[in-house]
């Protein structure tokens, strides 16, 4: 989007008295710094909300602003354009007047050069509005909608074209350059972009190809293939994966850089056999990917504060917990971007590196070449950090490391593999970690899993049947907490083609969270120390559980219950 610049926005918000003159310059060093705009920093610290800034700079440039996102884009109208001519210049025509003319939004409605060419090409008369990430994404998931249908003509043709070509009587690396079997590996990861979807699984059955996209933590069919493509498949993804291709019988990983749509997307590839043959995945990671911030992430006010006040501290340890896929990366992540300043070290080690950040020296797990956790822990010692981030401690080394590191004046944030926040302490101490250190160098402990978030299209009330009524007293009673407090409202999606009729889109953390205090050091230590006491001192100092706090989110409408109590129960 374009941005206002900065000596106007400066003078703007210290007149609205939003920042003060040397926190503003301060964010403009780190601006340069880290290659950012400065309005992205000033939202990620909460010094002002993006609506805000969207509002400011519509006012600045004497443009209205779109707001598609809450708004139904006609397909008719938005493919007056091109979807490629839409993605290059980033321009969404969304509605269409009696007279001719056309509303456009644009992420730089500034740009006469993209006004002209629509002028030229349509003979009409231009309306630009300002559109935001989100406004320009709506319209793109506009395009998807008609893709659904494309992908798989585009499927069916080629499976056509494969039989006529005599492909499948190929060897497998012939098979694999043929263009009918490119083109459908390259549809199956262009349409799991457009949908959204972070894993694609191609699963061999008896008689037939499933393929599968993980969509918002969830499964769904895709599409079904005849079994006589699976080979000439798995041998075109092994080939991009710089996989052997004549190996069936053991498992094999590699990575591959996909463009799609003028953007890099890394994709990682497990291999594995299976009794009907060869199960491939594929994760997907836009290589432009960037870290959150907490609000994005689902932080209320309160967890906000908690982590802010423990992660400003100089040495100590932050532990983030959950189950594989919960989002603990990504919160990992948050918590660095917030702490990414000049004057500070960050050094990571990560299994893979996720989110490409600058200024931080990342390093990636490498265990054919030697780089463990523990060993890329040791080494990142003797570079003089500051704040140190492991993707996840999983032994007693790494975890001695750790300990070790902030003991000598370090922050170090990693993850760990725990149901609740509480169970970390045990977790530790099975790590042969000492009580007296565990209560010597933990600062906080947070766990967290990832519900759906209601869709904005099509959120509704919703009764509170007997059922979740009785499911809700029974999880609060088994947290401690007051079973008679019940919502009196909840909500649910009840589905729309915006979010392809499922009623969810997107994801968001629930979160429970602890300071490491006095009184905490002191049951740790505590001979007699039992997880049950801990839970018991948590809730008597008020900690909100994770059930809570998803229950807070279900009561707002941005979750539904029955995700809390899926992910809770998981």
């Amino acid at each position: 989007m374009v941005k206002i610049p900065d000596q106007q926005l400066k003078e703007i918000l210290v007149k609205e008295k939003l920042i003060a003159e040397e926190d503003f310059d301060s964010i403009l060093v780190i601006a340069k710094r880290m290659g950012q705009q400065v309005a992205d920093i000033l939202v990620s610290r909460n010094y002002i909300k993006f609506d805000y800034y969207k509002q400011l700079v519509g006012r600045y440039f004497g443009v209205p602003l779109a707001n598609l996102v809450h708004q139904v884009i006609d397909e008719v109208v938005i493919r007056l354009l091109p979807e490629d001519i839409a993605r290059q210049k980033r321009i969404i025509i969304f509605k269409k007047d009696p007279d001719g003319a056309l509303h456009v939004a644009m992420n730089d409605p500034t740009d006469l050069a993209a006004i002209e060419f629509l002028n030229s090409r349509f003979k009409a008369k231009i309306v630009p509005y300002l559109g935001s990430a989100d406004d320009i994404d709506k319209g793109f998931e506009v395009y998807g909608r008609r893709s659904a249908e494309d992908f798989k003509t585009t499927i069916e043709e080629n499976i056509q074209a494969s039989i006529r070509a005599q492909i499948f009587g190929k060897a497998e690396k012939e098979a694999a350059a043929e263009v009918p079997i490119v083109a459908i590996v390259n549809s199956l990861i262009s349409y799991a972009l457009a949908s959204r979807a972070s894993d694609i699984h191609i699963e061999i059955l008896e008689d037939t190809i499933l393929v599968r996209y993980r969509i918002d933590g969830v499964l769904h069919e895709i599409l079904r293939l005849p079994k006589e493509v699976h080979a000439p498949i798995i041998a075109r993804i092994k080939l991009l994966a710089a996989l052997r291709l004549d190996e069936h019988a053991k498992p094999q990983d590699g990575r591959f850089r996909y463009q799609a749509s003028g953007e890099p997307l890394d994709i990682r590839v497990a291999v594995i056999p299976t009794f009907y043959g060869e199960k491939v995945e594929m994760r997907l990671l836009l290589a432009t990917n960037r870290a959150l911030a907490f609000e994005e992430i689902g932080m209320l006010e309160d967890t906000i504060k908690l982590v802010k006040g423990n992660i400003a501290k100089t040495y100590g340890i932050v532990l983030v917990t959950g189950p594989t896929g919960s989002g603990k990366s990504t919160t990992l992540y948050a918590m660095v971007n917030v702490l990414n300043k000049p004057e500070v070290n960050i050094c990571t080690v990560e299994d893979p590196v996720e989110y490409d950040m600058k200024y931080i020296n990342q390093t990636q797990v490498n265990t054919a070449a030697g780089i463990t956790f523990a060993s890329g822990l040791r080494a990142l010692l003797r570079q003089d950090p500051n704040i140190i981030m492991v993707g996840e401690i999983r032994d007693s080394e790494t975890a001695d490391i750790a300990v070790q590191a902030a003991l000598t004046g370090h922050l170090v944030i990693s993850s760990l593999h725990t149901n609740d926040a509480p169970s970390a302490i045990p977790r530790l101490f099975d790590m042969k970690v000492e009580p007296f250190l565990a209560a010597a160098v933990l600062n906080l402990i947070m766990a967290q899993r990832l519900v759906r978030k209601i869709c904005p299209e099509c959120v509704t009330p919703q009764e509170v049947s007997p059922e979740i009524a009785a499911a809700i007293k029974n999880q609060l009673k088994l947290v401690g907490a007051d079973a008679d407090k019940l919502p009196k409202k909840l909500f649910k999606g009840k589905g729309c083609q915006s979010c392809n009729y499922i009623g969810f889109k997107g994801r968001m953390a629930i979160f429970e969270a602890f300071e490491v205090d006095e009184e905490m050091r002191g049951i740790i230590v505590d001979p007699r120390f039992t997880l049950d006491n801990l839970k018991k001192a948590l809730r008597k100092n008020g900690m909100i559980s994770m059930f809570e706090d998803g229950l807070r989110k279900a009561e707002k409408g941005t979750t539904t219950i029955e995700e809390v109590l899926r992910v809770i129960r998981e």
